[in-house]
């Protein structure tokens, strides 16, 4: 299994500059942060990230767009769909066959459940078809914010859009803090899983003695080996289920830097790898 990283926290830095760390570090993978924004991914150039890439020795994992596609604002909500519509046609000369990206936020006045069926779905039922024709899988995160929060939440998604290629990014931090088994929703959507998220929870327990549950502050993303995932358990119930993909380090830990958070990441997984 590669270990990669979300190029996100290098959004400003150059393509060089953060292939060069990876390829150093001894990193396998980048998932690409192909946002707006992103200075080393230039989508009317998607061959020059191929080239660097493979130059360096490394794999495109996947590019991501995590941009709200269901945003209560119409231009907004437009401008992220057009994203993913145009990264699911330059993916292949980007050097990849995956695009991570999110299920969107329910706007103000609408459940979960009736963002899925009345604005997720529809726009991924039309994309996952065109991205099948050119060999491309659709990932999902499953940011707890989004709509596709629980695993209910999930099957509604995928009994709505059962496409073959539409499936996730599975992130267990964010089933962590729930209290969602993350290892038995390996098992349940392990063909569903087509890209992975390799970040940690710390649950700070005595904080949620005195907060409660109901509250933020009690927890925190983590870089993996601070919290409590196990991440050798985690690792090989994905090999046990068929996935031998990437997992690939979202650096979320405020209490260390960049660089140093993405590598005592990868030296904590590379136990297990």
């Amino acid at each position: 299994m590669d270990i990669g990283l979300l190029t996100a926290p290098f959004a400003r830095e150059s393509l060089e500059t953060v292939v060069s760390f990876a390829a150093k570090a001894g990193f396998a993978a980048l998932e690409v942060c192909a946002s707006p924004g992103c200075a080393h991914f230039d989508p009317a150039q998607p061959e020059r990230l191929a080239e660097a890439v493979a130059d360096a020795g490394l794999r495109v994992s996947s590019l991501a767009a995590y941009g709200n596609i269901a945003d209560a604002d119409p231009g907004n909500r437009a401008r992220n769909q057009d994203l993913l519509r145009n990264l699911v046609r330059i993916a292949a000369r980007a050097g990849t066959d995956v695009i991570c990206c999110g299920a969107g936020l329910p706007p103000a006045g609408m459940t979960r459940e009736d963002t899925l069926r009345e604005v997720t779905a529809p726009f991924y039922r039309e994309l996952s078809k065109e991205a099948a024709d050119r060999g491309v899988k659709l990932a999902l995160e499953n940011w707890a914010a989004t709509c596709i929060m629980n695993l209910a939440q999930w099957d509604l998604c995928f009994e709505l859009v059962p496409d073959d290629n539409f499936g996730l990014n599975f992130d267990p931090s964010h089933l962590v803090w729930q209290d969602i088994d993350y290892l038995m929703a390996v098992e349940r959507y392990a063909q569903r899983i087509f890209h992975t998220h390799a970040k940690d929870t710390e649950i700070v327990a005595h904080k949620r003695a005195f907060l409660g549950n109901q509250v933020h502050g009690w927890w925190r993303y983590v870089i993996p080996g601070f919290g409590v995932i196990d991440w050798g358990q985690y690792i090989g119930r994905l090999r046990q289920n068929g996935y031998d993909g990437v997992l690939s380090i979202e650096h979320e830990d405020g209490a260390v830097g960049r660089e140093a958070g993405f590598l005592q990441g990868l030296r904590h997984l590379q136990q297990s790898c």
